[in-house]
């Protein structure tokens, strides 16, 4: 039987009392070992101490997941955050470097929520800080109080033709979850828009120059994976590359 591949989850970073963590959400690590096949390894937010060319040697995929966190608006030149907004720089200081390395070495990646936003502005491109406030764009963020709630079917997204979901067979118009409040404001040069919102607002990206495997998404396919065909499909494919990538090694 033939190893795992070997996918790597970024981390955030939580001061919990008196000492610092780097952690990752446990529907993440499930999903790359329910919906990829793979096995999962957190990586920490130690961009002084953990060599990016390192990693992209050594995984065989990688996975930027979503956090509580925004991308500090001084990596795509917007304006200062509103008082009280929730940075995480450690994170930004390795997954944006680790993005670029990772594409440019064919590792293949999947972007969700924040890895999405943070593949946007990796490449070039910019971000709403508040899509709510934007007067031609819907409220993204998440209803309800309970998990079920926050996590159910939002809102559909329509699939733009001759892409990367199209190869993978997807629908033409799926219904998907929303707990985002910003999203894509200028698309980075290079990334392809896969699917919109009603709105019009990106909800999916790929890359279409990309040696390997690249999409991000602004929805959560990971949230109970395996009882969504789609977001199934997506991590199955994502699996599939990395499993391709661990076989050429």
């Amino acid at each position: 039987m033939s190893a795992l591949p070997l996918i790597g989850v970024t981390a955030c970073t939580r001061q919990l009392g008196l000492h610092p963590f780097h952690i990752a959400g446990d529907k993440y690590l499930r999903a790359v070992v329910e919906g990829a096949e793979g096995m999962p390894l957190v990586i920490p937010a130690l961009a002084d101490l953990i060599a990016t060319e390192t990693l992209v040697e050594r995984l065989d995929g990688l996975l930027f997941t979503g956090s509580p966190s925004n991308v500090e608006p001084r990596h795509y030149q917007g304006p200062p955050s509103e008082p009280g907004t929730l940075h995480d720089a450690a994170r930004d200081a390795v997954t944006l470097p680790l993005l670029r390395a990772a594409v440019a070495a064919g590792v293949p990646v999947l972007g969700i929520c924040r890895g999405f936003q943070e593949m946007n502005v990796a490449f070039g491109g910019s971000l709403h800080q508040k899509v709510h406030e934007v007067a031609s764009l819907m409220d993204h963020r998440e209803r309800g109080e309970t998990l079920e709630e926050h996590y159910g079917l939002h809102h559909p997204v329509e699939v733009q033709p001759g892409g990367l979901f199209e190869t993978l067979d997807l629908p033409a118009r799926f219904e998907v979850n929303s707990i985002h409040g910003q999203g894509i404001e200028r698309l980075a040069p290079g990334l392809r828009a896969e699917a919109l919102a009603p709105d019009g607002l990106i909800e999916a990206v790929s890359l279409p120059e990309a040696r390997a495997f690249t999409c991000g998404v602004q929805w959560h396919p990971e949230w109970k994976v395996r009882s969504h065909p789609v977001y199934l499909a997506l991590f199955k494919a994502f699996g599939k590359a990395c499993k391709e990538r661990a076989a050429g090694r």
